[in-house]
């Protein structure tokens, strides 16, 4: 089973939502729209998600090396950096020479399709990578979107999903925030 747990805009945007400088790609000058969002619900969701030590996180090369750069740097303590460095990390890279900067981590070099499909029954979740996910999605390969949406339109920035790319979704959760977003979790049909 393959989770993507994402944070999007009312318009789809997924890209930089954590900082400025994140990641500028395309000229991208958002980068940080999601701060001022987290509130106790929030924080409650995500530690209820990381709890849970099944399975595998699945990133990007890109998001792997920014993700975790950023929160092994940051102060202790946070809620995020021991449960990301302990836990098993999947990374998917089309370079042969890509190493492991930190513990617990398996590269899957090539093509994410064919890498992550024999690890998929270990359950994933992906977080960040939109590469990523919009490659799995195309080859229906996702399970599970988790998405926390933001009441904010930004008119510019990646999208979760591609154009002409359908999705097909039931709303399983919905949790609203204090802050206006909403968490919904939807299975893919």
């Amino acid at each position: 089973m393959i989770t993507v747990f994402q944070n999007v805009t009312l318009d789809g945007v997924m890209q930089a939502p954590g900082r400025k400088g994140e990641d500028d790609r395309g000229g991208f000058a958002h980068g940080g729209w999601a701060d001022g969002y987290a509130d106790e619900v929030s924080m409650s969701f995500a530690a209820e998600g990381m709890s849970r030590r099944d399975g595998a996180l699945l990133f990007g090369r890109r998001t792997y090396e920014d993700l975790l750069g950023f929160w092994t740097g940051t102060e202790r303590p946070n809620p995020f950096t021991d449960v990301l460095v302990g836990a098993r990390k999947l990374v998917v890279t089309r370079s042969a020479g890509t190493t492991a900067a930190y513990p617990s981590t398996e590269l899957l070099v090539g093509e994410a399709v064919e890498t992550v499909a024999a690890h998929r029954e270990t359950g994933l979740t992906i977080m960040g990578s939109g590469e990523l996910i919009r490659a799995l999605h195309a080859a229906r390969m996702i399970d599970t979107y988790v998405l926390q949406i933001h009441p904010i339109v930004l008119g510019s920035g990646t999208k979760l999903f591609a154009d002409g790319e359908p999705a097909n979704l039931t709303l399983e959760r919905s949790i609203p925030t204090t802050t206006g977003v909403i968490i919904a979790r939807y299975a893919v049909r």
